[in-house]
């Protein structure tokens, strides 16, 4: 039997902000959307990319060899299963009662097949996940296998969502109420962009009148994209980073549990 391979952006270990716990987190390269903030703009392609930091080139005229300082770092590592629960086996003694592996991305979704054969690997070996996604594409046997969804609704309204992100909010909205047939535990966020009238309360009300969703957070933007996204030869807008006073007030008019 062929086994599916996949493109990886990364793989971070000791993550403390992907799900409970400690966890690995594994950066699919790959993305529907293309949010004007994006924290990891190289995996929006689906295809490996170059990044290019001239502040740590030393001049040494040896790339064909290798840059050892970093200057230019190759995105996309093409796994197999095999290698990729080799990987995540290394960290298996830091998880914990409530750690464990998250995929994310990128939209890890993108590489389906791959993806499933993951979940269904690691629950065999009890191994704990939780897969980050826009989203924007649903599929119940992934849901199903998955101890915990953790997806966004950045947006409330159509015409917003399709100018900053590229794609409609309406196929996001509704696979959220498909969500709400499965017993899947799901935590809804939202990165707080000060510049745009997301519909906080709107999103809040709406995640929260969907049984399984058991968590909603605001995330405060920091734009640690845009170095990246310069690296990759592209610009990227740079929004206010929200103060706390601006978050405990948004805080205040959404319908946070």
């Amino acid at each position: 039997m062929t086994h599916p391979k996949a493109l990886i952006a990364d793989i971070q270990r000791f993550s403390l902000h992907d799900g409970p716990g400690i966890r690995t987190t594994v950066f699919f390269k790959g993305c529907p959307l293309n949010c004007a903030w994006c924290h990891n703009p190289e995996c929006i392609s689906f295809a490996p990319e170059t990044l290019f930091y001239p502040d740590r080139c030393v001049g040494c005229g040896g790339c064909a060899e290798g840059c050892f300082s970093d200057a230019k770092v190759l995105c996309g590592k093409e796994y197999t299963p095999d290698e990729l629960m080799e990987e995540i086996r290394r960290d298996l003694s830091y998880y914990g009662e409530d750690g464990g592996v998250t995929f994310s991305g990128g939209e890890p979704l993108g590489q389906r097949d791959f993806l499933l054969e993951m979940l269904l690997r690691c629950r065999k070996e009890g191994i704990r996940t939780a897969v980050e996604t826009s989203l924007y594409i649903f599929d119940e046997e992934v849901f199903r296998n998955t101890d915990l969804i953790l997806a966004d609704l950045k947006i409330w309204d159509d015409g917003l969502h399709r100018s900053f992100t590229g794609v409609s909010v309406e196929p996001i909205k509704e696979n959220f109420l498909r969500l709400g047939a499965l017993s899947t535990p799901v935590r809804g966020a939202t990165p707080v962009i000060p510049e745009i009238d997301q519909g906080i309360e709107e999103i809040s009300r709406f995640l929260y009148g969907i049984e399984n969703v058991r968590e909603y957070v605001l995330l405060p933007y920091h734009p640690i994209g845009t170095k990246k996204a310069e690296a990759l030869g592209k610009k990227q807008r740079v929004f206010s980073v929200p103060t706390k006073e601006f978050m405990k007030e948004i805080q205040r008019n959404a319908f946070i549990r």
